[in-house]
């Protein structure tokens, strides 16, 4: 069995608190490698079952609640992601990757349903009204983005009736995250951004992250047969540039440091006056959190004091050694871990962390990932194209058994009968072996052309210490002319893949997703129809204004029109003379 490594960090999350807490938040806190800040933020809030059913909302947010019972929804999942988690330098994911999304735009859900076509009318209804409370598109989630993972995801809460229930998946991979998904996310808060932990928040902080996740999460928690609970769950992390966050506001571009500021390596053989190597710095960067977030935590939320007065709010992973200044009005408590230290916020009273640059010899041990996964499209061409998936396990004893998700659009056509493996050993040896030596189960369900898209399920065992490539290849369909959107030579996304890896406790699944992929499609020259229909508009009019002319026009000879003219002016000649007389005979009849 896979042994899976847990992060302390978030061994002292804000799961701490009793399941029957009304309202409870956190914030944890871990410098990485690289200049890098962990910020993990966690709201909890517990609605009883009762309560919910009579719509008598306290902390449950009323917009949320009665969307979801309009649409029948048991059980609720939604992700916001911008960015990628770089795991050789930052570690494991924050939560196991059980709180992370794929790149844009994430949902799945578990619906109340009697046939599948009632789950996917109400799963409808769902995306469109969550399009609107949060201001984000998705209501483009329609049946060519949605499938029905079978082993990927498990419900999270308990359900009575779990045989009516129906899972619905989809995403928007192009989804762009930006401050109008946060301020809705914020109105779902009880103390809404104005206090507590979620003070801190910034728009312009938040999205200058190098990566950065909102989930929000519902689901049914029973503690008791007879004392169930709807729980919401926000969850934002973020991982920021500690250099870019503290810049100074007069200087927001970097510049070179001047040649007197430069701490050089003079060991080196070529150092000299105008040649120098960077000596690597041994020293923390200080930083505090008004200067890496623009602002400091506004005392505690009083929601969350009527919980638990002593509910531990900020926790900092250094070790116990570093200098940490703190508000005087914080109570701090060290754990026994050696590295981990919390905070107890007062209402009303400003809460500030200052941390200076500092010699730290004891270094935080980062616990290395289950498992690491690479996805591209290889290939050439405009009519057929590859997949490859790159899986690789860190681990030299035990083996990796995980289930391998996949969403493709119908456009993107698999040839699954080109599945092949290869796998490089602890011995460093390259060697094709059939794919099926390492596929234990498979779900595949072909698209249909404008109806639906493609689902690839695979249950794989990775060996220890190996690295195993699948390959297969796919062909791209034609699409209409119609159905290509403004920019279509920038490509086509397709939605990243879900690994979930299964350990010894199966309650405590660890998720990965890869990056999402740009597929570029056979692409028209969309200029051909205005130039079509500027040469047929000249030809009509060309056509249209000779036959009009034929049978308008009367033809006659020359000497026939100068006749006419003749008489025409003759005409009008003699008609101004029989005017003017008859003027001057009608003064003379005035005189008389």
């Amino acid at each position: 069995m896979l042994v899976l490594f847990l992060a302390p960090l978030f061994c002292l999350v804000a799961l701490t608190s009793a399941a029957t807490s009304d309202y409870h938040e956190s914030l944890l806190l871990q410098p990485l490698p690289q200049s890098s800040l962990l910020a993990s933020f966690n709201f909890q809030s517990n609605s009883s079952q009762e309560a919910f059913n009579k719509r008598n909302f306290r902390y449950f947010p009323r917009a949320l609640g009665q969307l979801l019972q309009h649409a029948h929804t048991k059980e609720l999942h939604l992700r916001f992601t911008t960015g990628r988690w770089d795991d050789e330098s930052w570690g494991s994911r924050p939560w196991n990757g059980t709180k992370e999304g794929a790149t844009g735009v994430e949902l799945w859900a578990w619906i109340d349903a009697s046939d599948d076509e009632e789950a996917f009318a109400r799963w409808i209804t769902l995306t469109q009204s969550l399009s609107g409370l949060f201001c984000a598109s998705l209501n483009f989630i329609d049946s060519t983005r949605t499938t029905r993972p079978v082993a990927s995801f498990q419900p999270t809460g308990d359900h009575a009736s779990p045989s009516n229930l129906h899972l619905l998946h989809g995403t928007l991979p192009g989804e762009v995250v930006c401050t109008e998904n946060l301020t809705p996310f914020l109105k779902l808060l009880p103390c809404k951004g104005k206090a507590g932990v979620s003070s801190l928040f910034d728009g312009h902080k938040l999205f200058d992250a190098s990566w950065q996740s909102m989930s929000v999460d519902v689901r049914p928690i029973c503690p008791l047969p007879d004392d169930c609970l709807v729980q919401i769950e926000q969850t934002v992390d973020i991982i920021l540039d500690i250099d870019r966050s503290t810049r100074p506001r007069d200087n927001p571009i970097p510049r070179p440091i001047p040649a007197d500021q430069l701490v050089c390596d003079s060991s080196k053989s070529y150092h000299s006056d105008d040649t120098c190597y960077p000596l690597e710095k041994t020293s923390e960067k200080g930083w505090s959190l008004s200067e890496v977030f623009g602002r400091s935590v506004s005392g505690a939320c009083p929601l969350a004091e009527g919980s638990d007065t002593s509910e531990e709010t900020i926790c900092l992973r250094v070790p116990h050694e570093r200098e940490v200044s703190a508000s005087p009005n914080a109570i701090e408590v060290k754990k026994t871990d050696g590295f981990s230290r919390c905070y107890t916020l007062r209402p009303s009273s400003p809460f500030d962390l200052l941390l200076t640059e500092q010699e730290v010899t004891t270094q935080i041990p980062m616990n290395e990932p289950v498992l690491r996964a690479e996805r591209t499209i290889v290939g050439h061409g405009q009519e057929r194209g590859g997949m490859r998936i790159i899986f690789e396990n860190p681990s030299d004893s035990e083996a990796a058994d995980f289930i391998y998700f996949e969403s493709l659009p119908w456009f993107l056509r698999p040839f699954v009968h080109t599945l092949q493996a290869t796998i490089i050993g602890k011995d460093g040896v390259h060697q094709q072996v059939p794919a099926a030596q390492f596929i234990k189960e498979t779900f595949y369900r072909p698209a249909v052309d404008r109806e639906r898209g493609t689902q690839l399920e695979l249950a794989l065992s990775i060996p220890a210490a190996s690295t195993v490539t699948l390959t297969y290849d796919f062909e791209k369909a034609v699409l209409r002319y119609t159905e290509y959107p403004p920019d279509a030579n920038r490509g086509f996304n397709v939605a990243p893949a879900v690994i979930k890896i299964r350990g010894d406790n199966q309650d405590t699944p660890v998720y990965i997703r890869t990056t999402s992929l740009l597929l570029p499609l056979p692409t028209p020259d969309f200029s051909m129809p205005y130039n079509v229909i500027i040469l047929t508009s000249t030809v009509i009019a060309l056509a249209f204004g000779s036959i009009f002319n034929l049978l308008v026009r009367r033809f006659v000879t020359v000497e026939e029109a100068e006749a006419v003219a003749a008489q025409t002016v003759k005409g009008r000649l003699l008609g101004k003379i029989v005017a003017l007389r008859d003027r001057i005979k009608g003064k003379g009849s005035k005189k008389d």
